[in-house]
């Protein structure tokens, strides 16, 4: 496991998915919020995966550059940026049309029905 990410399980744990991933978590909130394009979140994700992979080598003594570590802690980044932006995306549609949208999900909204 160490060969593909660079680092050990534990450290990609600790700093990929909780530190990493809350700062990519925020980021996607930021995006919905300031109702900026999709694209803009592969941007953000490939910036905190740089730098993720400079505090894994900083802190840790991972390689700094792995390229399959960087591809694999990248792609977990942006998913999580993708996963904050359509939470947020999703509530404040409802919460701005609430006489248009109602939830639908954690990730979705859908037109309110005629009511009879």
């Amino acid at each position: 496991m160490s060969e593909i990410l660079g680092n050990g399980l534990g450290t990609f744990i600790g700093i990929t998915l909780i530190l990493a991933g809350g700062a990519a978590f925020l980021t996607g909130q930021a995006l919905a919020r300031g109702w900026r394009p999709q694209w803009q979140a592969f941007v953000y994700g490939a910036l905190l995966g740089c730098a993720d992979r400079f505090i894994i080598f900083a802190l840790f003594e991972g390689e700094l550059l792995s390229l399959t570590g960087y591809l694999v802690d990248t792609a977990v980044i942006i998913a999580i940026v993708l996963l904050g932006k359509r939470i947020t995306l999703a509530h404040n549609m409802v919460a701005q049309y609430p006489w248009l949208y109602e939830p639908d999900g954690l990730f979705g909204w859908r037109e309110k029905r005629a009511e009879d």
